[in-house]
């Protein structure tokens, strides 16, 4: 049974100590106290026995990660509990320092308690520990989502109460008269009028021939509230939301920006418009094996023109790998398994207007490894101190087109920046995070393969979890809708579609 787990000075002073069974503050300090005095300088040595407890300890530089255990505990299983435990502390310390110990107590603590839980080893290695201390939270994400969508909201709304303002100046222009006051500013008509003119007056400034961008010129960036030409309205209305006191997010990470330029919905939407999306979460052995894979999707419906909302949706379903159909609770169930129509039960009733509403949606949960759309190989082999690392991707689904793919790979700390050998494609490596990324901007029938290698420092398990993350305007089940049709006369009506093909969760273990 492994008693205590503790990280010490030459002289024996504790810096951080974990027990795993029952001790006391004075027992732990006094064997730690007394640890130094036993060892034999003459003896190279990885332990030291006393007549209760044994020592089991690797030197760090100027101290020592000491485990101390029964006499009768497997003196092997020590030594490789012990080279795990010496391989976490550099993992959130960077300096193995008896104040830089200090300042990560509380995280080694909670890595040590992966390690080892009620004196027993837990079957776990560093990149499951990484894992599990991080606490990643899906309902964290989800309030983040929400977050940003409230934000994205309140500025579109922003944008609309510009454009308003605009309307109402040109107008007030137009006849003469002076811009009509709005509600919260200046207590009297006059007030309010004079207030709106000047606000509109700084936020928008009227129509102007386009004329030449001057170039840009290299300068720090200013302050004062500037003018620009048409279509600049909006962004001063923001600053000025920001002067008075709006906190407004208005910067977006660079791989949303990158998806968001890949999946961004036609131009020209009809008055019926269509959003095919799919989401995937799948986890892959590393040795091969499907372990499982969940495909979720939807096709929700928007109709922005009262004349079409009484419609039927003809679908096509060209699957082959017996996905799950659902339709609304509202949807005329017996109409689209006879005809795969989407059409409400009660044909003189009408769909919603201006909002999106889910109308079929499927499922498909597999372990049939066919079934993967994008294989990874990741083949780490340990090569003196080093390891080479081999990957290769592989689409086996050859009709998708896979945008923006990032295979992101662990890698251990402390060892410097990986050599990169052959590469397909482009890579950045994120020091802070450990992390090797390796982007494709598009994976297809004509790129369907690819592959990379590396070396650096480390053992095979440190560069697992491989992650996968990508977007697709090709949905994965072959499910879309043909025909939209009017109820009354059965005529044709104008559609348009959005398919995304978006990644929740793509791990190698």
């Amino acid at each position: 049974v492994l008693l205590a787990a503790a990280v010490c000075t030459k002289a024996g002073k504790a810096i951080v100590s974990r027990q795993f069974v029952e001790m006391t503050r004075t027992r732990i300090e006094g064997l730690l106290a007394a640890f130094p005095k036993l060892m034999n300088t003459g003896k190279q040595h990885t332990f030291v026995e006393t007549e209760s407890v044994r020592y089991v300890y690797q030197p760090m530089e100027k101290l020592y990660m000491v485990l101390i255990t029964t006499k009768n505990s497997n003196i092997l299983e020590d030594l490789e509990t012990l080279r795990l435990f010496s391989r976490v502390i550099p993992e959130y310390c960077r300096a193995l320092e008896e104040n830089e110990i200090s300042e990560h107590c509380f995280d080694l603590i909670f890595a040590f308690d992966e390690i080892v839980a009620l004196g027993y080893r837990e079957n776990v290695n560093l990149a499951q520990i990484r894992t599990f201390t991080e606490m990643d939270s899906h309902e964290e994400k989800v309030f983040r989502a929400v977050r940003e969508t409230q934000e994205r909201e309140a500025k579109a709304e922003m944008r609309r109460k510009a454009k308003e303002l605009q309307q109402a100046r040109r107008d007030a222009e137009r006849q003469g008269k002076k811009a009509p006051g709005f509600g919260g500013f200046g207590s009297s008509a006059m007030s309010g009028g004079t207030t709106a003119a000047m606000i509109t007056e700084t936020i928008i400034e009227t129509e102007k021939p386009k004329v030449a961008p001057a170039p840009a010129r290299p300068s720090g960036p200013s302050k004062a509230l500037k003018l620009g030409a048409k279509g600049k309205e909006v962004d001063n209305f923001v600053d000025k939301l920001k002067s008075e006191g709006e906190n407004i997010m208005t910067s977006i990470g660079k791989r949303s920006t990158e998806a968001a330029k890949v999946l961004a919905p036609p131009v020209n939407m009809e008055s019926v418009h269509m959003k095919i999306e799919e989401k995937i979460s799948l986890t892959c052995g590393r040795d091969g094996g499907l372990q499982i894979m969940e495909l979720h999707g939807m096709i929700m419906l928007h109709i922005s023109d009262e004349k079409f909302a009484r419609i039927r949706l003809h679908v096509e379903n060209d699957d082959k790998r017996g996905v799950q159909l659902q339709t609304h609770p509202n949807v005329d169930k017996k109409l689209f398994t006879a005809e795969s129509q989407i059409g409400l039960k009660n044909p003189e009733k009408s769909f919603p207007i201006n909002s999106d509403v889910g109308v079929l949606k499927w499922r498909l949960q597999t372990t049939e490894e066919s079934f993967i759309p994008l294989t990874i190989n990741c083949w780490p082999s340990e090569s003196g101190s080093s390891c080479d690392v081999n990957i290769e991707y592989e689409l086996q689904e050859e009709s998708l087109e896979l945008n923006d793919v990032i295979i992101t790979i662990p890698l251990p700390s402390g060892v410097g920046a990986p050599v990169i050998g052959e590469i397909d494609g482009e890579y950045r490596h994120d020091s802070r995070r450990n992390l090797l990324e390796w982007c494709l901007p598009v994976i297809d029938a004509k790129n369907k393969s690819g592959s990379l290698e590396f070396s650096i420092a480390g053992q095979p398990n440190d560069f697992f979890p491989v992650h996968v993350s990508f977007v697709s305007k090709k949905n994965y089940c072959n499910i879309q809708v043909t025909k939209v049709t009017q109820v009354d006369g059965n005529s044709p009506v104008r559609f348009s579609t959005e398919t995304t093909f978006l990644v929740d969760k793509y791990e190698i273990l």
